[in-house]
């Protein structure tokens, strides 16, 4: 990769699939607490295992007794996450991508990985969550994106804020300059055509992408 990309693992799900493995290839590791798991589902050696590990059970502390440990106290101001990404920034990451940040059985854990990936986004930073057969990249103001998904499958665009300016390019359902009400589901559940492009003047976004559903073809 031309960028330093970061796989930052964390404790939700994560399906390993072709596409999923292409995206990290050649990326650095760093796992948060239980995301540690989904090392050995990739067969990759993180650099850095950081958290409380209150979620990580002997047999898996024992299964990498190499891996560099940065521990913190269960009482502390972030999350083992957000502690993994401040420090993969540290050590270079232009680009971040969340692995196991959506779904999971910690909702409120999911919804703060949304959050956390626009304010990072909101510095520059290149960003995207997944659990393997579901991606979600933020879109902010004044900046376009390109989806580059299988024809039939399924994205949503879903608002932050009130969106001004909306393009969706290359989907069934197209939009140009579009104005999206805060909380309006209007833009959920479209269909890729191809490859989609996406512009936006004003507001907040993120794009979720389901790769691998065709349900709406």
């Amino acid at each position: 990769m031309s960028i330093s990309t970061f796989t930052i693992l964390l404790g939700g799900n994560l399906k390993v699939t072709d596409r999923l493995k292409t995206e990290l290839s050649g990326s650095r590791f760093i796992a948060a607490d239980s995301g540690m798991r989904h090392a050995l589902a990739l067969d990759v050696k993180p650099e850095l295992w950081v958290g409380d590990f209150d979620s990580s059970d002997a047999e898996l502390i024992a299964r990498f007794p190499n891996v560099e440990k940065q521990p913190f106290p269960a009482a502390k101001n972030e999350t083992d996450g957000e502690i993994a990404t401040a420090e993969a920034i540290r050590r270079g990451a232009a680009r971040l991508i969340f692995a196991g940040a959506l779904g999971g059985e910690r909702s409120d854990h999911a919804l703060q990985h949304f959050f956390h990936a626009m304010s990072l986004a909101e510095r520059g930073l290149d960003v995207m969550l997944t659990s393997g057969d579901e991606e979600a990249f933020p879109l902010l103001a004044g900046t376009d994106r390109k989806l580059d998904v299988p024809k039939g499958s399924l994205f949503s665009v879903v608002g932050f804020s009130a969106l001004e300016g909306l393009d969706i390019f290359g989907a069934r359902y197209p939009l140009a300059s579009f104005s999206l009400p805060f909380g309006s589901s209007r833009t959920v559940s479209n269909v890729a055509e191809g490859p989609v492009e996406f512009h936006l003047r004003d507001g907040r976004a993120m794009i979720l992408a389901r790769p691998y559903d065709f349900t709406g073809a």
